[in-house]
């Protein structure tokens, strides 16, 4: 790394979905640092009013990235690191598909554009997805970040995310001295946060595939931030998947919360998973039912060795924490489940082979 290419200490930052969980929370963190001056969060919705506070001396203005205020506002700040978070994942709570796409893949066009002209803008860190590698039965056993999917991503947040990954990355390579780093989440699950992960498996009835029991990745919110926090200022910058450690079963995962599954056909799924979206309970998109049926294991070498981040939970830590924290009511006593298994296990054991 060249000394022009070394990082630097950021002055002052702006983080974009300030409304949202992973935008305000990481606002808030960075405001606390003393060697930042200044923080801007922003979003075209105000957040809430605990967030609002939470923010502490981070500056809240309200503002959409599709417009060009975004680029007068970098360039009046003096901004010199830019955090995407805002990426819509449901339709349903941005107003359908046609109104996600726009504000996800149009809204970061703008706002990399806006940090491509502004001299003072030396670092993007963007969060992505770990959906942008698809869901194939032919996919490898674990991802690395150099290696494409088997097949194209099929659903609309995977695909508007790697619209987005590209857009970072031609906005780094017109400029040489804009360091972009895309950090690939694992997908998030957390006490504070509300996603379809989240509400899968709050749910009492646990519909799967029929015939699959993906290997699940997953990684806490905490470590969310934390690896979006130690991006601003790490001494590497690049494509980074993001997960904690180890991996548990679909299936081990609904028993651990205690929850019934029902195995479903694909298409019977697919008509279960209409009438939930059309009762605002789950919106089962395509990356849900990608995830459902065969998952994705990432690699996180480069994220300890180049990015410098540790996460603190590992997988089934992450879940049971949901677990704890959302007091789930059991609907079957784990305890009674895995005293089912190990003695079907020790009976299998006995048979002849």
């Amino acid at each position: 790394m060249s000394e022009s290419d070394a990082p630097r200490e950021p002055r002052a930052v702006l983080v974009t979905g300030a409304s949202r969980f992973l935008g305000g929370s990481l606002a808030a963190m960075l405001a606390a640092h003393p060697t930042i001056e200044r923080v801007i969060a922003v979003d075209c919705l105000a957040p809430s009013k605990n967030m609002l506070r939470r923010l502490g001396r981070a500056e809240f203005v309200r503002a959409d990235i599709r417009n060009p205020m975004i680029g007068k506002i970098i360039r009046g700040a003096e901004v010199d690191t830019v955090v995407h978070t805002d990426v819509h994942s449901r339709p349903g709570e941005a107003g359908g598909r046609a109104v996600m796409k726009d504000m996800n893949v149009i809204g970061a066009l703008h706002l990399f554009a806006a940090c491509q002209k502004a001299p003072t803008v030396r670092r993007l860190v963007v969060r992505s997805t770990s959906a942008v590698y698809g869901y194939s039965p032919r996919n490898p056993a674990r991802f690395g970040e150099e290696m494409a999917p088997k097949n194209p991503p099929r659903g609309g947040f995977s695909r508007d995310s790697v619209e987005i990954e590209s857009y970072a990355r031609g906005a780094g390579r017109r400029r040489s001295d804009l360091q972009v780093s895309i950090l690939r989440f694992a997908p998030l699950i957390g006490v504070r946060m509300d996603t379809e992960l989240t509400r899968y498996f709050g749910a009492v009835l646990v519909p799967s595939v029929f015939g699959y029991d993906p290997r699940i990745q997953l990684l806490h919110e905490d470590d969310a931030l934390g690896a979006l926090e130690c991006a601003v200022a790490a001494p590497a910058y690049g494509t980074f998947n993001i997960a904690g450690d180890g991996t548990m079963s679909g299936a081990q995962a609904v028993r651990r919360a205690g929850r019934l599954g029902i195995p479903l056909p694909s298409p019977m799924l697919g008509v279960v998973g209409s009438a939930l979206r059309a009762a605002r309970v789950v919106d089962y998109s395509h990356e849900e039912l990608g995830f459902l049926s065969q998952g994705v294991v990432l690699d996180t070498t480069r994220m300890r060795t180049e990015l410098g981040f540790t996460p603190r939970w590992s997988t089934v830590d992450a879940f049971d924490d949901f677990v704890r924290g959302r007091s789930l009511d059991p609907v079957i006593d784990p305890a009674v489940v895995r005293g089912w298994e190990e003695r079907l296990t020790a009976l299998a054991r006995r048979l002849p082979v």
